[in-house]
């Protein structure tokens, strides 16, 4: 497919989701195709440990539309999104977990936001988050702190289920933790960026990558460094900052 025939490139990071894979793409890809619009799915392998990197190989002769793009040593989740953005051709570009507590049913209304309002970016926010008392805590305590120090209004950083205008994202700076700021920072460079509730579901297979012990610190000197960028970032070079 030519490059200005897609209209849609899913981003998904994976690491050591081999459980997971195989029921993702069943689900995701159908109602991709409801669509009735050219897209392709771009998984990126980060250097699991497990045989995720073989269930997305063999998937290949199912799914023409599956990319599978690997990480030869473990980079991160930012890292990997930002390979998925630099290979992504869509229009747009929807990222999500590999873990199946995304519903890919809501990639639609995504769409439909971004679309209708001319928007940078449309960014999920989880209704009813189906996580433990401890990560749905540190999580609204970690997103309030994070707006107070950034001065951002962000309702839920910590979910990545997102759709993206892929030229909005040409001048977005890479670094450990960007996926969780990836809004923040469209709005510093003077882009439009909306919200709206999505679904979440329980994890049933395989194991969360995130906890509290791995994010708190880190996250507050993410913010910190995002407020020292705020003052000193330029401007989108686009006089449309809508994308």
């Amino acid at each position: 497919m030519a490059e200005e025939k897609i209209f849609l490139s899913l981003v998904i990071p994976i690491y050591n989701e081999e459980e997971n894979i195989t029921p993702l793409l069943a689900e995701l890809v159908p109602i991709l195709e409801k669509l009735k619009r050219n897209f392709e799915v771009i998984c990126i392998n980060d250097a699991s440990t497990d045989d995720s990197l073989e269930a997305l190989e063999d998937l290949q002769e199912n799914y023409p539309q599956l990319r599978v793009v690997p990480h030869n040593v473990n980079c991160g989740e930012s890292a990997a999104t930002a390979t998925g953005f630099q290979r992504a051709q869509g229009k747009f570009i929807v990222t999500m977990d590999g873990d199946l507590q995304n519903d890919p049913a809501d990639i639609p209304a995504l769409l439909d936001l971004i679309e209708r309002k001319n928007l940078a970016a449309v960014c999920g926010v989880r209704r009813k988050r189906e996580d433990d008392w401890v990560k749905r805590l540190s999580s609204r305590t970690a997103n309030m702190v994070r707006n107070i120090i950034t001065g951002d209004q962000i309702a839920d950083a910590g979910c990545t289920f997102r759709a993206l205008r892929r030229e909005a994202l040409r001048e977005v700076p890479v670094f450990n933790g960007m996926h969780r700021f990836l809004p923040t920072i469209l709005r510093f460079q003077g882009y439009q960026v909306d919200e709206i509730l999505v679904n979440h579901r329980p994890r049933t297979m395989g194991i969360s990558k995130y906890g509290v012990g791995n994010r708190l610190l880190r996250g507050l000197i993410d913010c910190i460094a995002m407020r020292w960028w705020q003052k000193r970032c330029v401007p989108a070079t686009r006089s449309d900052k809508n994308g």
